[in-house]
């Protein structure tokens, strides 16, 4: 019987092997659990939603009202429970037009926290500018139930009051507005606002400049001082207090619209044109700001320019940009009426009366107790009836 052969020893693999082991032991105790999973999604910190509205609150004071917005809105991310951050976003988004929105969030902060009397007093502000004088009334007053001595509050109420033709109320709140918050932008603004509507000029220039004073980077308080400059007869003043305004929101069409104007006044027709071209730009699906850009033409003796425009603002249609123009229904509005004065005139004069006589017929029928109106359709009606005895 043979044996099998015996194995020879290799000692250094067997060293080679605890070696081995041991490295295994210590990755397994000391590396693995500091070492993240392969393909796992890496944790972002979230950023303090602190920072989020100091850094809107610094742009809010240098006039940078979207972005201040954005900031906001990024501070809800942070913190979507706090009620407070859809306050300040609303506020915000006040100041700068965008009441829609401003509701919504105003909304969104009423139902985070109903005790919250700055959720319903920005909500109340906001339908306010909105034309719901009712529903403001009501949200104002649960405001001032909460917070009897907000001065923010009273100055939105007063606001609203005098919106909704209350005079004598809307003075006595703008004036408690100003004893509680004498530091208040909101509180100079109302009072400076009820000051205007009831044709305290002067007085309503100085709680402008009040309100401007804390903080200049507002468009609406300019644009406030320009209707007021305009009020007293200072043109000079008013265009200075209208570019100041569309310096800080040049996507809004008031302010040139308003320069328009004063040039069309001043008898300046091109800059009229200037000024009411650039509002059509702004805003391009507004029927108001094409019939007004119709009347500076047809002023300047562009006819068919004025016709384009016209049309678009009274029948409707789509500009060549493709924007949507809804037509201008006639009413009372003097504004309105002008421009119908306008272009049904306009046809008149070269001869289109087919399309003009129906305008002077509507404005008879539906507008016939405005003086305006009837010497305008009436003067019209003239012309065409020489054109046809001719």
């Amino acid at each position: 019987m043979t044996k099998r052969p015996r194995r020879r020893s290799r000692p250094w693999r067997i060293l080679f092997l605890l070696a081995l082991i041991a490295g295994v032991v210590y990755i397994n105790q000391n590396i693995v659990p500091i070492t993240e999973p392969l393909f796992m999604p890496t944790v972002t910190p979230t950023k303090n939603p602190e920072s989020y509205t100091n850094q809107a609150e610094a742009y809010y004071q240098e006039g940078k009202l979207l972005q201040a917005i954005e900031a906001y809105k990024q501070a809800i991310l942070a913190e979507p429970a706090d009620s407070t951050h859809y306050v300040a976003l609303a506020r915000v988004q006040i100041l700068a037009g965008q009441y829609e929105e401003a509701l919504g969030n105003a909304e969104l902060a009423v139902l985070r926290n109903n005790n919250n009397p700055l959720a319903h007093t920005v909500k109340a502000w906001a339908l306010d500018f909105m034309g719901d004088y009712i529903q403001a009334e009501v949200s104002i007053k649960i405001a001032l139930e909460l917070a009897p001595e907000n001065a923010f509050a009273h100055a939105v109420y007063a606001e609203i009051l005098m919106d909704n033709g209350e005079f004598d109320q809307a003075i006595a709140e703008s004036i408690k507005a100003l004893e509680l918050g004498p530091t208040s932008l909101e509180a100079h603004r109302a009072r400076g606002y009820v000051l205007y509507w009831t044709g305290n000029y002067e007085e309503a220039i100085n709680e402008y400049d009040a309100a401007i004073n804390i903080n200049n980077k507002i468009p609406n308080l300019h644009l406030m001082q320009g209707y007021i400059y305009f009020a007293l007869g200072e043109h000079d003043q008013s265009v200075k207090a209208f570019s100041q305004a569309n310096a800080l929101s040049p996507s809004n069409p008031d302010p040139d619209y308003e320069i328009s104007r004063i040039y069309l006044l001043e008898g300046v027709f091109n800059r009229a044109v200037q000024y009411a071209a650039q509002a059509v730009e702004d805003s391009p699906s507004d029927p108001k700001m094409h019939g007004n850009l119709g009347v500076m033409y047809a002023k300047n003796g562009q006819s068919a320019e004025a016709l384009e425009h016209f049309s678009l603002a009274v029948h409707g249609g789509t500009t060549e940009n493709g924007d949507v123009v809804k037509g201008l229904p006639l009413s009372h509005k003097p504004r309105v009426i002008e421009i119908f004065s306008s272009y049904s005139l306009t046809l008149a004069r070269m001869n289109r009366c087919g399309e003009a006589i129906p305008i002077f017929q509507t404005m008879l029928g539906q507008v016939g107790d405005n003086e305006i109106a009837v010497a305008n359709a009436n003067e019209g009606l003239n012309i065409c009836q020489a054109y046809i005895e001719d």
